[in-house]
């Protein structure tokens, strides 16, 4: 009789393990066969959904079983999603319907206009570059401004993570929180100080970045040189805005490597070589570093600057004239020797 007994409980405990298990493996198992992201946008439908997760899980049937018995069809959140190895059909599919999504990084550089990084950006999001363009030219028609394009102060050279479904607002939001810490009290101290409009002192600083290329140690020297030079009423003549307004007329599809005579009449209100003064807008996202440059300027009597071949990417700078030509003749003659036109 104990016997039997016993039987009867190791096959009770038995199926009860066998049964365990298999509710465990269901629910809670690792069902990943491999690492990647499922994006499920806000139209989505049930079929998609499965579709889209089949790329990663092992077993398709147990994943869409679960996703059943929890309702996913009726209750999910659009987003970008980490499928990541250990993770069970049960935490999957609860991670959809809580919207836990994974951000994505977003590396702004000195884009030579909104609309430029943009469509950079719109290769990460959900919305695509008109939706994003529409938005962002609401937002610019709110605060006064024509067009996304005159939103460029806002944004600074960094990386920022946005969601995958993030929109025009969110994003433009985070720039502009951004935007109003950096101007605090001390920075708008030294504005008032530098006699410069906040759009001239951003025109100027994407001068500096684009002469510097992007090089903190010598952004503030080069300020100080364009400063000079405005205040005496000579022309910037910075071959950065030159490119930049070739750029804007082939929609930055024409790469400059190296500036002519001839490219030096382009006509622009950009183009520091045919105009006096600073340009109406920057010619480039920029960072802070190089604003920061424009508002603590070196104090020098440098006019004139010139690539110095013996150290790539920095300048000899000077006040000479004669000097200067020497200098640029140096450097012309070392981009032939490299053949770079």
């Amino acid at each position: 009789m104990k016997k039997a007994i016993l039987i009867v409980i190791l096959l009770v405990l038995a199926a009860g393990g066998f049964f365990g298990f298999r509710f465990y493996k269901k629910y809670y198992g690792n069902n990943i066969e491999k690492d990647g992201y499922v994006l499920i946008p806000h139209n989505a439908g049930f079929k998609q959904i499965l579709d889209s997760a089949s790329k990663y899980v092992s077993n398709k049937e147990s994943f869409e079983a679960v996703a059943n018995e929890k309702g996913l069809a009726l209750n999910f959140k659009p987003g970008r999603y980490h499928f990541q190895k250990g993770l069970g059909n049960a935490r999957l599919v609860n991670m959809i319907k809580a919207g836990n999504q994974s951000e994505n990084s977003f590396r702004i550089g000195d884009f030579g206009d909104v609309y430029q990084m943009i469509g950079k950006v719109t290769k990460k999001t959900e919305l695509d570059s008109l939706q994003f363009v529409n938005g962002l030219n609401k937002i610019a028609a709110e605060k006064g401004y024509s067009d996304a394009e005159d939103l460029k102060k806002y944004f600074f050279i960094d990386t920022y993570n946005f969601f995958w479904t993030v929109t025009p607002q969110d994003f433009f939001e985070k720039f502009d929180n951004q935007y109003q810490d950096f101007w605090n009290s001390e920075r708008k101290a030294k504005e008032q100080q530098s006699g410069l409009t906040r759009e001239q002192i951003y025109a100027l600083a994407s001068i500096v970045y684009k002469e510097s290329g992007g090089k903190k140690d010598e952004m503030r020297r080069i300020a100080g040189l364009y400063l000079n030079r405005y205040r005496k009423g000579m022309r910037l003549q910075s071959d950065p805005t030159v490119i930049y307004a070739i750029n804007k007329q082939t929609n930055f599809k024409q790469q400059i490597k190296r500036v002519f005579y001839k490219h030096l009449s382009t006509p622009s209100p950009y183009n520091t070589y045919a105009n006096k003064g600073i340009p109406p807008g920057p010619i480039c996202v920029v960072d802070k570093n190089s604003v920061d440059a424009v508002l603590n300027a070196e104090k020098n009597d440098y006019i004139f600057m010139c690539a110095d071949p013996a150290r790539f990417g920095y300048h000899k700078f000077t006040a000479s004239a004669e000097e200067h030509a020497i200098n640029a003749k140096t450097y012309q003659d070392w981009l032939n020797s490299k053949n770079i036109k």
